[in-house]
C-alpha cells in the first residue's frame, strides 16, 4: 500500500509548524492568516478561470480513453497542454498577487 500524495510535503509542513510553535507560539496566528489567504487566492484564480474559459476547460480537449490515436501526438493533446498552463498560469498569478501583498 502507497502513501498519499503529499504526505511527505504535509508531515514536512507540521514539522515545521511545530517548530515555530516552540520557537515563536506568538507567529503562529500570522502563518495561519497567510496560509488562509494564499489558498483563498488559489481557489479564487481558479473560479477566475473557469469564468473566464467556461467553453476550454482541460478535460475537454482529451479524446475518450479508447479512442485510437488518429492525429498522432500532435492532435488534441497540445490543446489539453495549454489549457493546463493557462489555468496554471491563472492561479499562480493569483496566488503571487496576493502573496505579494502581506
Amino acid at each position: 500500500m502507497s502513501l498519499p500524495r503529499m504526505t511527505k510535503t504535509t508531515t514536512l509542513a507540521l514539522l515545521l509548524a511545530v517548530a515555530v510553535a516552540l520557537l515563536a507560539p506568538q507567529q503562529l496566528p500570522v502563518i495561519v492568516y497567510k496560509l488562509a489567504l494564499v489558498v483563498l487566492a488559489g481557489v479564487a484564480g481558479y473560479i477566475l478561470d473557469r469564468a473566464l474559459f467556461p467553453y476550454a476547460r482541460p478535460d475537454h480537449f482529451l479524446p475518450p480513453p479508447d479512442a485510437p490515436c488518429e492525429t498522432g501526438c500532435c492532435g488534441p493533446s497540445r490543446l489539453f497542454v495549454a489549457a493546463q498552463l493557462r489555468r496554471a498560469a491563472i492561479v499562480a498569478a493569483a496566488m503571487l498577487a496576493v502573496g505579494m501583498g502581506l
